[in-house]
């Protein structure tokens, strides 16, 4: 029924606006307008970076998205694999990426019941993007989950007046290769365009079997009317990746010989798995079994409008459903009967309750919605700006037994667990920008949200899951920008921002029950623009109430475990200067002071004997994951015409694995260099040739971007076991773009 009222009230809309008399309109990218509803402006008294498309494809040569925004201000990102394909991450302000809110033309995009991104199912997507804008903060009222400490507000829609066709191929180390063809139609009849994209991406990994199988595509046709169009976009990734989620021993990584037979001693591993190890050193993988994989398919369907009403309004509706279904494999040794619901067996007069056996766990997920906004400018004083969205998840997750050794009197095939959620979201919020005095505007932004999540059924440990919960929040933001003169701005904000637990924070935290958390968060800025030179900085303080913080464990999938904590903060200073003239050079430059701490945090070491569990109270200590010092750049040469010669170093401060500010528990601070160059000549009936080579880690540093740790008392001793999740030393992709 919510499906059919959703379609209703889009066609019924697009009708009524397209039959309004409207005046024709010089609109160069009628396409931008619908994602300015959740895009903040110079009058937002917000911190935000805008990426144009040019900026994009200099770095594209077939990473994931987050390594295209590594060099954004206050941004760490990481790779599973290594090398920035398949798995990675990005965090902003240290906030992980549950808590990015990430939207591909105004449609949520971050998994509704993790909240987490997960990049690998959108491969090559970059090779279709037209801007991005990456909010740090609270940022401004948007749509879907995870708007709680920064947004990436992702738009594919502009549209190519003249109809080309082009050709990307890159190759690169560790077998990578990705092979991209994109045709348009242009601007036909000055009404209709088509757009299409096919990518196919492949990489071994730096890290052994780390490899990744990435197929893509992006399908969007649009008509054209005056100042209003409509857009169906169909876009899909698959991806076969093989796991890399458990990262190394920290003593591997360092190459501590004692610390690898302590590791190997402690856990059980004979000695030619320890052999196996010191062969492979930073690169070891600990999964072998050929098919131990993640096999995923995700599809996106949109259709958007943008419509000009009468009086300076403008309506902008959007219907989308998306599609995932997929699982991952893996192979378990020795595994107890029991955590599969089977019950122990006789062979002869043996009994058996354990065998060694293969499983597959499986997600089938449906999401589906309308979003929409209604904008008003008089082009003088006031804007305004109304929207919301209702969207609807459905989670299915299942496992079963694929295979097993000594399976004569195993069910194969039966589901050994399932579970069911859903989760309904509806939000909306009301903005406006009005000048009060000529060089004075001020900044108001209401959203009302209600999220409602069940589930039910039976966990992949077997246990009963049952909830139902039901948040409302009220999310109110505020600011004041001044300009002081034709270059300079300064700008004062108050945004607060509220947010529900992930399905897994349920979980992991059974049986209680997560709080959501709080977040007030206060922000200044100073902007300077003169001549070739421009500069900003951001001062933030960002007070939370029951923050879910990372305590550098993870969950028996891989995932990290959180918990509530009362008060904790995360203050700082953003530093942004640049320097451009474009034929000769041009210099970009980042940094970010941060102070990120949790107040009366008690950290739990489980105890295996019997003695009670290990209880350490901290008054203040940091924020796991979160490093004091981030700072990026850019420098840029022109030493000929169409040659272009670029550096971009990357220095991310000491990260704790904990929140114990334990300096056995960290990850050590590194510094990377990538150099850029781009060859792009003029050559005749090519409308675009560039030749491209991107060397990065040119000064091959040993880095861990990411990991965890989990510690435990067996035999009177205290055991801290710490993971790491090496990157790649120096390495390189080379491509080269041909547009017809």
């Amino acid at each position: 029924m919510m499906r059919k009222v959703l379609v209703f009230v889009f066609l019924f809309s697009f009708k009524l606006g397209f039959s309004q008399s409207l005046d024709s309109v010089n609109v160069k990218d009628l396409s931008e307008l619908v994602v300015q509803a959740t895009r903040a402006s110079e009058k937002s008294g917000m911190a935000f970076n805008n990426i144009s498309k040019s900026t994009i494809s200099k770095q594209n040569l077939g990473q994931d998205l987050p390594f295209l925004l590594n060099l954004s201000p206050s941004v760490v990102v990481s790779s599973d694999a290594g090398t920035g394909i398949g798995y990675t991450g990005i965090r902003i302000r240290g906030t992980d990426p549950t808590r990015i809110n990430v939207t591909l033309n105004g449609i949520p995009y971050n998994d509704s019941e993790s909240q987490g991104v997960y990049w690998v199912n959108m491969p090559d997507m970059a090779s279709s993007v037209q801007s991005i804008q990456v909010q740090r903060g609270v940022g401004s009222s948007t749509n879907g989950a995870g708007a709680f400490g920064g947004s990436i507000n992702v738009n594919t829609m502009a549209y190519n007046t003249d109809a080309f066709a082009e050709i990307q191929t890159t190759a690169g180390s560790f077998g990578t290769l990705r092979n991209t063809v994109s045709l348009s139609t242009g601007l036909m009849q000055n009404k209709f365009v088509v757009d299409a994209r096919l990518s196919k991406i492949q990489s071994e990994g730096f890290v052994d079997r780390a490899s990744a199988d990435l197929k893509s595509f992006y399908v969007s046709a649009g008509y054209y009317h005056k100042s209003s169009f409509i857009r169906l976009n169909v876009f899909s990734g698959s991806e076969r990746t093989y796991q890399s989620w458990n990262g190394i021993p920290e003593a591997l990584a360092k190459n501590n010989q004692a610390g690898i037979s302590a590791f190997i001693n402690r856990n059980g591993y004979d000695k030619a798995f320890e052999q196996a190890m010191l062969k492979s050193g930073r690169t070891f993988n600990f999964y072998d079994y050929k098919n131990e994989v993640d096999n995923y398919t995700q599809t996106h369907y949109q259709l958007l409008t943008s419509i000009k009403l009468r009086d300076n309004w403008r309506f902008n509706p959007g219907l989308h459903y998306t599609k995932g279904l997929g699982y991952y494999e893996q192979y378990k040794s020795d595994a107890k009967l029991a955590k599969y619901g089977i019950s122990n067996y006789a062979i002869g007069t043996q009994n058996i309750s354990k065998t060694d056996l293969i499983r597959r766990k499986w997600l089938d997920n449906d999401f589906y919605g309308t979003v929409w906004s209604l904008e008003n400018s008089d082009q003088a004083k006031l804007k305004v700006t109304l929207g919301g969205g209702i969207n609807k998840y459905l989670g299915g997750h299942y496992g079963e037994v694929i295979w097993a050794a000594k399976a004569d009197k195993l069910p194969l095939g039966y589901k050994y667990y399932e579970n069911k959620s859903t989760k309904s979201d509806l939000n909306t919020y009301a903005k406006a920008s009005y000048d009060l005095l000529p060089r004075l505007s001020a900044y108001l932004d209401l959203q009302y949200r209600q999220v409602v999540f069940t589930m039910n059924g039976l966990g992949d440990a077997r246990q009963t899951l049952d909830y139902r919960k039901t948040y409302s929040f009220f999310n109110p933001k505020i600011g004041l920008t001044h300009v002081l003169n034709t270059h300079t701005n300064v700008f004062i904000s108050y945004a607060k921002g509220s947010k529900e637990p992930s399905r897994q924070d349920f979980v992991d935290n059974a049986p209680a029950v997560p709080k959501a958390e709080i977040l007030h968060d206060f922000e200044a800025g100073y902007k300077l623009r003169t001549g070739h030179w421009s500069s900003e900085i951001t001062t933030y303080a960002m007070l939370y109430q029951n923050q879910l913080v990372l305590t550098g464990q993870i969950n028996q999938v891989g995932e990290a475990i959180r918990i509530n904590v009362p008060k904790s903060s995360r203050k700082g200073i953003e530093l942004q200067v640049g320097y451009s003239q474009s034929d000769k050079f041009g210099l970009g430059l980042n940094a970010t002071l941060s102070n990120n701490v949790v107040s009366n945090f008690t950290s739990t070491v489980i105890s295996y004997d019997d003695t009670p569990n290990l209880e350490t109270r901290f008054n203040k200590t940091d924020i796991s994951f979160s490093p004091s010092i981030i700072a990026g750049g850019f420098a840029s040469f022109f030493p000929y015409k169409n040659l272009e010669i670029t550096m971009l170093p990357k220095y991310v401060g000491k990260q704790y694995l904990d929140n114990t500010s334990d300096e056995s528990r960290k990850l050590n601070p590194y510094f990377t260099n990538d150099l850029r160059l781009i060859y792009s000549p003029k050559v005749e009936k090519l409308k675009t040739l560039s030749v491209s080579l991107l060397v990065n880690n040119i000064f091959n540093a040993q880095y861990q971007s990411n990991g965890y740790t989990y510690g435990y008392i067996a035999g009177a001793e205290r055991i801290d076991e710490n993971f790491v999740f090496p990157q790649a030393g120096i390495n390189f992709l080379a491509g080269i773009k041909i547009r017809f």
